[in-house]
């Protein structure tokens, strides 16, 4: 038995091995491709270790702890690479998509877009303000942005991304100033905001079959839908349960529709797997005719076997398709979630602490580079041995960074980082010090 186990281990470990020695030339691929949109050799060299960096499992991440991390004697290069060095983050985007379709593109190409929220204490970061976001399920002090997932059955990871401006900012000519926002910037719905992320998509020649999203973008036919179907683009976007459908009697929320149906227009169709296996529902479907619009229309009802719950999406597309089709496409809404947890937990999309327009297109960007890398590391893993899952992207993490990127650092550096924090902290206390001993009683 001792045996068995040890060759099973054996094994194991001998397909690691060959991962590894994949990975650093994976990553040199993804900088590589990014290497022309920076105009000097020291800011790509850094945008390169600072990608590493996110990459090296520290228990907190920002310029400091990241400069320390790759060997720098201060955080002050890592702050000029996200706020003053002369680099191209668009153009950095636009070849992080191309990467990611290479390793990860397939016929079902499928484009999640969801917002998600950073808590903010101050007013003084772009786009800051009081407004709800989903990450707290509550209206709170937060910077609000705007993601698009590429998902296929290969993985799937986060290819575009825009800051959500509201009003309070967008008219306001001297917060955006301090913030650096660009001069031309106007004021632009999040549906908006996707539907410029996703034309992008589409214009550059990437394959995609689907775009879903939840109610808060399918709600909107001028901002989204009507683009989509401009372009021929299917589509499987939730809406809410009061959404109207015509009906020979006039209109009927959509509720009201599904609760009428006949038993026999519910099949039981899979939402794809799960953790704990296939997810299971009752799956029915209303054609539409609205008029004037060619192709597909349909609603489509999604109803929890065991609860009785119901949730709705507006469908389109050119061509009729399959209800088992549908019901996958809506199945695939989690992978932005799911990216949303591994971008925060594993390259810290969430902890930059930056405070202009052009700092957080760039931190943003250059998360979006480590995570593609988990991505395409995790797509082409060799398969696992008997007995074992395929290596995550968690696993993968932590094994590049332990055996990688965490070579044991030198004593000296590790004082003269020990000397770094308490100067600054000495100045800060200082200049606190000095501040409240001129302001009058």
């Amino acid at each position: 038995m001792v045996f068995v186990r040890t060759t099973q281990d054996q094994v194991a470990a001998a397909a690691v091995r060959v991962d590894l020695a994949r990975w650093g030339p994976l990553l040199g691929e993804v900088l590589g491709r990014v290497a022309g949109r920076f105009r000097r050799v020291e800011s790509r060299r850094r945008a390169g270790r600072f990608v590493r960096g996110l990459l090296a499992e520290l228990p907190r991440v920002n310029c400091w702890t990241i400069a320390e991390q790759v060997g720098d004697r201060t955080p002050d290069g890592m702050q000029h690479l996200l706020s003053r060095a002369s680099w191209d983050a668009d153009g950095v985007r636009d070849d992080l998509r191309e990467f990611v379709v290479e390793h990860l593109g397939d016929t079902d190409a499928v484009l999640v877009v969801d917002e998600t929220g950073d808590m903010k204490k101050g007013t003084c970061s772009v786009g800051v303000q009081r407004q709800y976001t989903g990450t707290a399920g509550r209206i709170e002090n937060s910077q609000m942005s705007v993601f698009l997932t590429y998902s296929t059955s290969r993985g799937h990871t986060l290819i575009d991304r825009e800051l959500y401006l509201p009003k309070s900012w967008a008219g306001d000519p001297a917060r955006r100033e301090r913030a650096g926002v660009p001069a031309g910037t106007t004021f632009s719905t999040k549906s908006r905001q996707a539907a410029t992320m996703i034309m992008r998509v589409l214009d550059s020649g990437a394959a995609v079959a689907w775009v879903t999203g939840d109610e808060a973008y399918g709600k909107d036919a001028a901002g989204l839908r009507d683009p989509l179907e401009a372009r021929e683009q299917a589509y499987v976007l939730a809406v809410a349960c009061d959404y109207r459908i015509p009906t020979a009697e006039g209109t009927a929320r959509a509720d009201e529709a599904a609760a009428g149906l006949r038993k026999q227009a519910w099949q039981k169709l899979s939402a794809g797997a799960g953790a704990k296996g296939r997810r299971y529902y009752d799956w029915a479907r209303i054609p539409l005719n609205p008029p004037g619009k060619p192709g597909c229309h349909w609603v489509l009802m999604r109803r929890n076997r065991r609860t009785g719950e119901t949730a709705f999406y507006r469908c389109y597309s050119p061509r009729r398709v399959a209800l088992a089709e549908l019901a996958r496409i809506a199945g695939r809404r989690w992978t932005i979630e799911e990216t949303f947890q591994t971008g925060k937990e594993l390259t810290g999309l969430d902890q930059h602490q930056v405070r202009t327009w052009t700092s957080w297109y760039r931190w943003t960007t250059l998360v979006m580079l480590a995570h593609a890398f988990l991505a395409a590391a995790r797509s082409h893993a060799a398969p696992p041995p008997q007995g074992l899952i395929p290596l995550t992207r968690n696993e993968i993490r932590h094994l590049y960074a332990t055996l990688i990127l965490h070579p044991a650092p030198a004593a000296t550096a590790v004082l003269a980082w020990s000397t770094w924090r308490r100067q600054h902290q000495h100045r800060a206390r200082t200049s606190h010090y000095q501040h409240r001993s001129q302001t009058p009683p």
